[in-house]
C-alpha cells in the first residue's frame, strides 16, 4: 500500500515541494513520491538509467531491477500519435506490467491517412515485440503502395501479409509471438478496413456501425491472428463510401471491452471529429477508470465527404 500524500491545493499552501507532473497521466506529484497517486504508475527517481521506485542502478536485460523486481516503465506505457487530423494513443492500462498493443498512424498524403493498430496476444511470448514488429512493417508497407498508386484494397492486403512475415520470423512453431491486426485508409471518398482477429474498427457517423467481425470463438479464443504458428494468414478486407462525415475508430479490445456497441462508442465518442486526440485520450481514461485490464489503444480518423473516389 502506498502511503504517500496525494498533492491537493491543500499541500501546495502547506508550502509542500513539488517536483513537477506525472508523465502518464499530467497529474502534479511531490517531491520524493515514487508512484502516482492518481494513475498508480513508477515515477522516474535518481539518475538517468535507475530503477523508477529504488533508485538502484542495477536494471536488468528485461527491464527489471535487481533490488525491488519493479518492472521499469517505457515510452510504450503511454504513447500519443497525430497525423494530419486524425490522432492516436495506445495505454498500458492497470493491470498489465507492459504494453503489448502497438499503432501506427501516417499521412499517406494531404487527404489520405493510414493507421494500425496491433494486439499481442498474452499467452504467446514476446507479445509486445510480436505487435511492434507487425504494425511497424505493415505500416511501411501500406503507405508505400499507397503512394505507389496501389488501391486501397491491393495495399491493405500487401500489408498484413508483410505484418505477418515481419512477426513470424521472430519465432517458430513452437516459440511463436502472436498478434492480431486491424488497419484502415480513410480519404478521397472511402474508407478500407482490413483485419486479422478480435482488434476492431467503428465507423462513427450518422449510423454508427461496427465494420469488422471478429475472428474469434463465442467464447473470446482466437481464431485467426499474426504469427509463425498462424497458418495460411487470410485478411478479410471490407469497403464503403460513406454518404456523409464522420470517423473511423480503431481499436484493442482493451477499448472495446468496455464499449462493444456502436451506439456506446458513438456517445463516448461525441467530439471524435472535432478533438481526435482528446477523444482517444478521454476513451483511454474510461477504460482505465473501468478497471483497464488489458493494454489500450485507439486512433480516431475523421472522414470528410466531398472528395472523389479514385
Amino acid at each position: 500500500m502506498r502511503t504517500s500524500t496525494r498533492p491537493t491545493p491543500c499541500a501546495r499552501e502547506r508550502g509542500c515541494e513539488m517536483s513537477g507532473n506525472c508523465p502518464h497521466c499530467g497529474y502534479p506529484v511531490l517531491a520524493g513520491e515514487t508512484f502516482c497517486e492518481e494513475c498508480g504508475r513508477a515515477l522516474q527517481v535518481g539518475a538517468p538509467g535507475a530503477c523508477a521506485a529504488c533508485g538502484a542502478a542495477a536494471i536488468d536485460a528485461e527491464g527489471y531491477c535487481e533490488r525491488c523486481g519493479l518492472r521499469q516503465p517505457t515510452a510504450r506505457d503511454h504513447a500519443e500519435v497525430e497525423a494530419g487530423r486524425a490522432a492516436g494513443v495506445s495505454d498500458r492500462g492497470k493491470r498489465h506490467s507492459r504494453n503489448e498493443d502497438a499503432m501506427a498512424l501516417l499521412a499517406v498524403d494531404a487527404e489520405v491517412v493510414a493507421g494500425i493498430v496491433c494486439d499481442g496476444v498474452s499467452s504467446s511470448p514476446r507479445p509486445d515485440d510480436g505487435s511492434l514488429a507487425a504494425a511497424e512493417a505493415g505500416a511501411a508497407t501500406l503507405v508505400k503502395e499507397l503512394r505507389g498508386g496501389t488501391g486501397p484494397v491491393e495495399a491493405t492486403r500487401a500489408a498484413v501479409a508483410r505484418a505477418a512475415e515481419a512477426i513470424a520470423v521472430l519465432g517458430t512453431l513452437h516459440d511463436a509471438p502472436a498478434c492480431t491486426f486491424v488497419s484502415a485508409v480513410v480519404g478521397r471518398g472511402r474508407v478500407t478496413i482490413g483485419w486479422v482477429g478480435d482488434s476492431r474498427a467503428y465507423w462513427l457517423g450518422a449510423t454508427p456501425a461496427r465494420l469488422t467481425l471478429d475472428d474469434a470463438t463465442e467464447s473470446g479464443m482466437l481464431t485467426a491472428w499474426l504469427g509463425a504458428d498462424a497458418g495460411e494468414v487470410i485478411p478479410q478486407v471490407r469497403t464503403f463510401e460513406p454518404d456523409g462525415p464522420g470517423v473511423v475508430l480503431v481499436c484493442s479490445d482493451g477499448l472495446w471491452g468496455y464499449l462493444p456497441a456502436p451506439e456506446d462508442m458513438a456517445r463516448a465518442a461525441q467530439d471524435a471529429a472535432r478533438a481526435p486526440l482528446a477523444t482517444a485520450q478521454a476513451l483511454v481514461r474510461l477504460a482505465n477508470d473501468a478497471g483497464g485490464r488489458d493494454n489500450i489503444t485507439v486512433l480516431v480518423i475523421p472522414f470528410e465527404k466531398g472528395s472523389t473516389p479514385k
